[in-house]
């Protein structure tokens, strides 16, 4: 399948989703609770870091209607931004939250294959959206993100992980889910490190795996930008 037909499948397809918790979750409202409760583990585990990120900017890549940034980031960071390419989700996330609510901050209407962030973050999430990003423009989001990571910044990954060695695609909705060697390799070759992952837990069985990670630029990567300073 060619890069272009991938991503506009992937538009068509959620341009037609309800923009409902359900609608952005597939028909599984049920386990949002608990998957906030996880991240909320996970994320508080990385803000008590000796060096931990700072909690003035996040950004929610692949917001939806903002069921992350409402119930985990906003609680947490002063400013949240939100990328979403949907714009209908942008407008409700907008509505969920609150258009007054002073910790909302800039809305980016585009998708990650095309979104550079141009602010410094904290913590950049990205959660159950990297599977709509071929390999290679995966790799070149997860840079661009790297250069847009205020000290102590982190990215932090949440996605589904096969249990096979194989990538597994959905042609419904025009995505990919990939196994964790993959992961890990496509990590690497955006120099970036894993400093803690997990796996959430409490999910039915009928549905991937879903692992967190927490990723820094890696040493060799750190040297070079004190170089370049």
């Amino acid at each position: 399948m060619s890069e272009n037909i991938f991503y506009t499948k992937a538009a068509k397809y959620w341009g037609n989703v309800p923009a409902t918790i359900d609608g952005v979750l597939g028909g599984y409202a049920h386990i949002s609770d608990i998957d906030i409760k996880g991240s909320k583990a996970f994320l508080n585990d990385i803000l008590a870091l000796k060096n931990a990120p700072g909690t003035k900017l996040a950004l929610d890549c692949g917001a939806g209607i903002g069921r992350i940034a409402q119930n985990l980031l906003i609680p947490l960071f002063d400013k949240v931004d939100l990328a979403e390419q949907e714009e209908r989700f942008l407008s409700a996330a907008k509505t969920r939250i609150g258009a007054t609510n002073i910790r909302l901050g800039s809305l980016y209407n585009e998708g990650l294959q095309n979104f550079t962030p141009q602010k410094k973050y904290d913590v950049i999430w990205c959660q159950w959206v990297l599977g709509h990003l071929d390999d290679f423009d995966l790799i070149a989001f997860l840079k661009r993100c790297k250069k847009a990571l205020n000290t102590n910044g982190a990215i932090i990954v949440k996605e589904n992980i096969t249990s096979s060695e194989e990538i597994e695609y959905d042609d419904e909705d025009s995505s990919v889910a990939r196994p964790y060697k993959l992961m890990q390799l496509i990590f690497n070759e955006a120099q970036l490190d894993v400093i803690k992952e997990d796996v959430q837990d409490g999910f039915p069985n009928d549905i991937y795996k879903v692992y967190s990670f927490a990723l820094v630029p890696n040493e060799l990567e750190k040297r070079a930008l004190v170089l370049t300073l």
